[in-house]
């Protein structure tokens, strides 16, 4: 059974996991979300994903939903197909140093990024009034979490090591929405190893598979 994926082709969290299948070339197919319409707070809906939320997957009657467990569960099921996106927790050393790169993208710039976002873009498409000061607030706490990629970066290639993970990817959705919002720190070159591993990680052929929207056909089996 091809894995099914409920979400919208350009919701961000459905851009995260689609990128992962595209990387790991998981067969699969797109069940589009009417999102304009509420459909994801409708109560069939909502069986599934009781906070009314995108994406969530059916794999064989398994659902789950939360992007970034869903794309660990990607990861695990199918740890050599595609790309190896996550150590094996048999080298504790390596798997620890994941992780903590996992726990600095949730902390010290999704948290940012994705307010900011929220403010300028979102609640604009819903007709609500942004809070400029506070997005740019977040945006300039963002630009010095920053300093701490540059470090990082300074050592390694990727966040985790030398070699692209989860961690990474989970950057790429709301980080490419950050120029459209004015914030250009990530292109321009200010931070030069957050440029290089910015460019690395958007140049990848699964982002640019799905950056545009979440491909209708999925991926055939």
């Amino acid at each position: 059974m091809v894995l099914k994926l409920y979400g919208a082709s350009l919701s961000t969290c459905t851009r995260r996991v689609a990128t992962v299948l595209h990387e790991k070339n998981i067969p699969y197919e797109l069940h589009t979300v009417d999102f304009a319409t509420g459909e994801h707070k409708s109560a069939a809906y909502l069986t599934k994903q009781p906070f009314g939320q995108l994406p969530y997957i059916d794999d064989d009657g398994l659902i789950l939903f939360e992007s970034r467990a869903i794309c660990r569960y990607l990861e695990a099921k199918y740890p050599n197909k595609g790309p190896r996106l996550a150590p094996p927790t048999s080298d504790l050393a390596a798997y620890a140093r994941y992780e903590q790169a996992c726990s600095v993208e949730t902390a010290n710039f999704d948290v940012y990024a994705s307010s900011a976002v929220a403010e300028l873009v979102f609640k604009p498409m819903r007709g609500v009034e942004s809070n400029k000061a506070l997005a740019d607030g977040l945006l300039k706490t963002l630009e010095a979490k920053l300093d701490g990629y540059e470090a990082i970066l300074s050592k390694q290639k990727y966040l985790a090591g030398n070699e692209i993970t989860l961690a990474d990817i989970f950057h790429l959705p709301y980080g490419s929405m950050l120029e459209r919002i004015g914030f250009t720190v990530l292109e321009n070159g200010s931070k030069p190893n957050v440029t290089r591993w910015w460019k690395d990680i958007t140049s990848r052929p699964a982002w640019n598979a799905v950056k545009g929207g979440v491909p209708a056909e999925g991926i055939k089996a």
